[in-house]
């Protein structure tokens, strides 16, 4: 499941593990994106309590226990750094959860990796998803830089039309059409793609090493 684009206005660094650590929080306008936390057990219940969650997610989260379970596997990808994921809460409207973003990179040596999100029925149509890709995007090629990640890539089924404008404002292009894989994907799927922003030369001619950030109704690559 997807949305579309605004700007990473700023990162704050946690105590644990530099720029990619299980402390790190990113915000965009009023938005904060942070790891999710045990509270969060209510919220996470109410935004899967939806059909179009229902349709596009590949895990059920139905009970207290399924939404325990969910939780204590984003905070294993963190601990394994291969699944960054994020709660979205709109500091505007009194801490409102409104999505999750998500991260993925199971392999660190592959250069790539690939993005996820939903966003809560509540939220839809106020361009939370674009806004939390955008931060995701700058953040990720920024902290990733020196371990050479230079591609994300967004998946999603064809029938997703939602999610293919999100990724398209995004400036996630459209790459390849993806055949289907029944029972897990029963549809043809979309890969989008974004590059990451070429380093800025230095005054000798020389390409610097740091990348700058670049720019980016449920959601992705969550649901395939």
């Amino acid at each position: 499941m997807n949305d579309h684009g605004g700007t990473a206005e700023g990162t704050r660094t946690g105590t644990h593990g530099g720029t990619h650590g299980p402390g790190i929080t990113l915000t965009a306008g009023p938005l904060l994106l942070r790891p999710w936390h045990a509270k969060d057990v209510p919220a996470l219940l109410e935004a899967y309590d939806d059909p179009a969650m229902r349709q596009w997610v590949r895990l059920p989260v139905s009970t207290p226990e399924e939404a325990a379970r969910w939780l204590e596997l984003q905070s294993e990808g963190w601990r394994s750094g291969t699944r960054f994921s994020f709660a979205v809460i709109d500091t505007g409207r009194s801490g409102e959860l409104v999505g999750n973003l998500a991260l993925k990179r199971p392999d660190p040596d592959a250069g790539r990796a690939e993005v996820g999100y939903w966003t809560a029925a509540r939220a839809r149509g106020r361009g939370v998803a674009p806004r939390a890709l955008e931060a995701l995007t700058a953040w990720t090629f920024t902290a990733f830089a020196a371990e050479g990640l230079v591609r994300l890539e967004l998946l999603h089924q064809v029938d997703n039309v939602a999610s293919c404008r999100v990724a398209e404002k995004s400036g996630y292009a459209f790459a390849e059409l993806l055949s289907a894989r029944p029972p897990e994907f029963p549809l043809d799927g979309h890969l989008h793609v974004r590059e990451a922003p070429l380093a800025p030369l230095t005054s000798d001619g020389a390409a610097t090493t740091q990348c700058a950030p670049s720019v980016s109704p449920v959601g992705s690559s969550e649901s395939r």
